[in-house]
């Protein structure tokens, strides 16, 4: 029975590594690293000294008119301007009525407007504020992304948001690219944005005793962490047939998703999970392991999951795991909750189009429990037909994405 095709024809970004896809796509093909010291009001009571931020260049007042700005937490903001860069790339004119009414919009974020909560909570219990800024709640609500690329661009379609912590952007991508095979959309503007660096946050993860002091070694032996970071990766998907007929640029081939939960550990992944995530989107893709050339992993840099995601990838692949080249550009990206798997997309895009493998970054001690080839700190020439990206969140919440070379 034949199955729509899904088409990537539009691709934008704001990362650590500045405005558009372009920049974090160059950055992390150069094995480049957005990694910097902490800019916070409150850097000076906090332990963590580390993170992937935007660069202050980044100006909202310059970018977005100021009758929309007061209703833009900062995820909103960066889910707008990447997703202006991506629908610009389409080609794709919105005008026409009936196109806005057949377009979807599903955004992931694992935290919503949290600068937002972070900054009301300051005032409130703070400062005793009897008043709060009249659109707190147009803010912070987590479907906020989704609704203010609906209304920029008048698309009507379904329009809501996925929150599903880490695996968010991938769960989103899945879910609008299922819209577009079931005939309830034609296009589709999908992806993930987090603006999480907020003093709330950062001290929660501190509680938690996973960050990293210095920097992401992902599958290294002497690996101490993640890394937080922020920024959004959005895309235009639609079927392969109607890119065609309108002479689109096609960046990448959708062509399967698998999605599972662990049911097990809030936080501890299990191989099985992952496993079976991978396994369910080689099916989907109807591709066998031995047609994968690129992995891009989950690759947190904590010393639980970097070798649970290792046994997974073993426990799909077999020995064809020995041939696959894995890397995880959150060690240059950081580690961006619900934006992280639409970060990662641009990174297999661009593997798929140009022929070049991210590294990964920072990885200089082997570790015996992570024995893959995860290209170690030197991007890497080599042909890549298929891939796949992996995203495994808190509460066992496990998304992959299948991809190939247009």
């Amino acid at each position: 029975m034949s199955r729509t095709r899904i088409a990537i024809t539009g691709m934008g970004a704001i990362s650590a590594f500045g405005e558009g896809a372009q920049p974090l796509w160059q950055g992390l093909r150069e094995g480049a690293s957005g990694i910097r010291p902490l800019r916070h009001a409150e850097a000076g009571r906090l332990r963590v000294r580390v993170a992937a931020q935007v660069p202050e260049s980044f100006d909202p007042v310059r970018l977005f008119d100021e009758r929309v700005l007061p209703m833009l937490d900062r995820t909103s903001q960066f889910a707008l301007y990447a997703a202006n860069e991506a629908i610009a790339q389409s080609g794709l004119d919105f005008s026409a009525e009936e196109l806005g009414h057949r377009t979807a919009v599903v955004i992931g974020t694992g935290v919503g407007g949290e600068t937002t909560q972070d900054e009301t909570s300051r005032r409130l219990y703070a400062e005793n504020a009897q008043r709060l800024h009249p659109l707190t709640i147009a803010r912070v609500m987590a479907n906020a992304p989704a609704s203010q690329i609906s209304m920029a661009h008048g698309l009507r379609g379904p329009v809501f948001a996925v929150s599903s912590a880490c695996a968010s952007a991938n769960h989103a991508i899945a879910q609008a690219a299922l819209m577009i095979r079931a005939g309830l959309a034609d296009v589709a503007v999908t992806g993930g944005a987090e603006a999480c660096l907020s003093y709330g946050v950062l001290r929660a993860w501190e509680a938690m005793r996973v960050l990293a002091d210095d920097t992401c070694r992902p599958f290294s032996a002497d690996r101490r962490g993640l890394v937080l970071g922020e920024g959004a990766g959005i895309f235009v998907l639609e079927s392969m047939d109607r890119a065609r007929a309108r002479g689109a640029t096609v960046l990448a081939e959708l062509v399967g998703f698998g999605m599972s939960a662990d049911a097990g550990d809030i936080v501890a992944p299990d191989p099985a999970g992952g496993s079976a995530a991978m396994a369910l989107a080689l099916s989907d893709a109807g591709l066998k392991p031995q047609d994968v050339d690129y992995i891009n992993a989950h690759g947190t840099g904590t010393p639980a999951n970097d070798p649970t995601e290792t046994r997974a990838i073993r426990q799909v692949f077999g020995t064809h795991a020995d041939r696959l080249a894995v890397s995880s550009t959150k060690s240059m990206h950081g580690h961006a909750l619900g934006a992280a798997a639409a970060l990662e997309l641009v990174a297999v895009i661009g593997a798929l189009r140009e022929g070049v493998v991210p590294p990964t970054a920072n990885l200089d001690v082997p570790d015996p429990a992570c024995d893959l080839d995860y290209v170690p700190n030197v991007p890497r020439a080599m042909p890549v037909r298929a891939a796949l990206s992996n995203s495994f969140a808190f509460g066992g919440l496990n998304a992959v994405l299948a991809l190939t070379k247009a």
